[in-house]
């Protein structure tokens, strides 16, 4: 076997240019699939990271009215709805696939918040547990975050991200200042930013919105045993959960969905009624699935016609081959005047081609990683080098080496040695 590759080496490099040209369609159609592949695979991690965020693994269980995601307001019938208790709270905390849990009301604000006469739009309310910044990820920039007794005495206090800081006060310090929501005073305790270098890869003004147009013009937190003072009325929580891992997602949530949904007594006839208000969660995790999917579509398509390159190596691979063959007949003569078995023959030429074609693979591997990196800095298109897929391409052109190596392989070996030391 060494001795067969060191011979294919041998009449490699004797005839490099030949071996190079007959190499090219290998080396073409591999650097093409790699590159193909290391695109989608970051194309992939990118929405990935976009749309499920820098491994926060949170996802919200909201309450939903006809598949879509409602704010309770005044009047709606709320009555099946759970009251969530501490004991519901530690209950959901051990289902599978859950971390931990935090419960919040929210509405949007337009026109209802001011800092003496300024008024911002855009600015999102949050009532929430004291759990709730940790579970996000927002770190206290500013001031504190909310106590015990916040909660026990129904303090009028609350917590302001960056955004809405800048919106309200334009560089001042907001920590003890009061704003008025709704016509009632509350304190400001607090300035939080999120604990994460995680930013979203833009590419649109739509990507912008979708991203960021929630979070513009910031959001303001009380405590949520002082949003009845706000609201005017009872509302019921929705929730927020964090997964052990970005792919227990999907499962965290769903069992808090279905924990929650255990709770409300609708009767058999209104189950899937669209006038039922429900718990349902955000299954970040599924469109990202879905997103990946198509890309792998596309991916697939174009590997296919990249493998007609390898199809054109192989057939040219055969075809110098089939060359060297009657090239070296004389010498096959004489291996098998000299007591060469026909599989002795057979093996060196199929190690001949293998190699040839391996060489070609590494080759089209290295050309591929540096059109891969050449395309991302060319188009703003992430790159992600997949191993497996170095090792499959490297493994399937030798494949093919000894695919189309086997004809010219074959008639090497049934060659008659009279005619072969004839042979001119």
């Amino acid at each position: 076997m060494f001795e067969n590759i060191r011979l294919s080496f041998q009449g490699i490099f004797g005839h490099k240019l030949r071996s190079f040209l007959t190499m090219l369609g290998i080396i073409i159609g591999i650097a093409a699939i790699i590159a193909i592949v290391s695109t989608i695979k970051g194309t992939n991690d990118q929405i990935k990271n976009n749309l499920v965020g820098s491994g926060d693994n949170l996802v919200a269980v909201n309450l939903s009215m006809g598949g879509y995601t409602i704010n309770p307001g005044e009047g709606m019938n709320l009555e099946n709805i759970p009251v969530i208790n501490g004991n519901m709270l530690n209950e959901m905390k051990e289902l599978k696939g859950v971390q931990d849990v935090s419960i919040y009301h929210s509405t949007d604000m337009y026109g209802s918040i001011f800092y003496k006469n300024k008024s911002a739009d855009g600015i999102k309310l949050f009532g929430s547990d004291n759990n709730y910044l940790d579970i996000n990820n927002y770190q206290i920039t500013a001031g504190r975050k909310f106590v015990a007794d916040d909660f026990d005495k129904i303090r009028n206090v609350c917590i302001i991200d960056r955004n809405a800081a800048q919106s309200f006060f334009e560089g001042e310090n907001p920590v003890g200042k009061t704003i008025e929501i709704k016509g009632t005073p509350f304190v400001v305790a607090g300035v939080v930013d999120k604990n994460e270098d995680f930013e979203p890869v833009i590419n649109s003004p739509e990507e912008w919105y979708t991203y960021y147009g929630d979070e513009n013009g910031g959001f303001i937190l009380v405590p949520d045993s002082a949003w009845p003072e706000i609201v005017s009325y009872d509302q019921p929580y929705q929730v927020i959960v964090k997964a052990k891992t970005t792919e227990a997602m999907s499962e965290a949530g769903k069992n808090v969905e279905e924990y929650l949904n255990g709770f409300i007594n609708t009767g058999r006839s209104r189950e899937n009624d669209e006038n039922t208000i429900k718990y349902k969660r955000e299954n970040t995790l599924e469109k990202v699935k879905q997103l990946q999917e198509l890309s792998n579509t596309t991916s697939q398509q174009l590997i296919w016609i990249a493998s007609i390159s390898l199809l054109v190596g192989g057939i040219g691979v055969m075809n110098i081959m089939l060359v060297s063959v009657t090239e070296r007949t004389r010498e096959i003569g004489l291996k098998k005047a000299l007591g060469a078995r026909k599989r002795a023959v057979l093996g060196q030429f199929l190690t001949e081609a293998a190699v040839l074609t391996s060489l070609g693979g590494l080759l089209g591997v290295g050309a591929g990683i540096g059109l891969a990196y050449f395309i991302s800095n060319l188009a703003s298109v992430p790159v992600a080098i997949s191993i497996p897929a170095i090792i499959i391409s490297v493994a399937f052109s030798m494949l093919i080496g000894i695919i189309f190596g086997l004809i010219p392989s074959i008639k090497a070996s049934n060659l008659n040695p009279i005619d072969a030391l004839r042979y001119e």
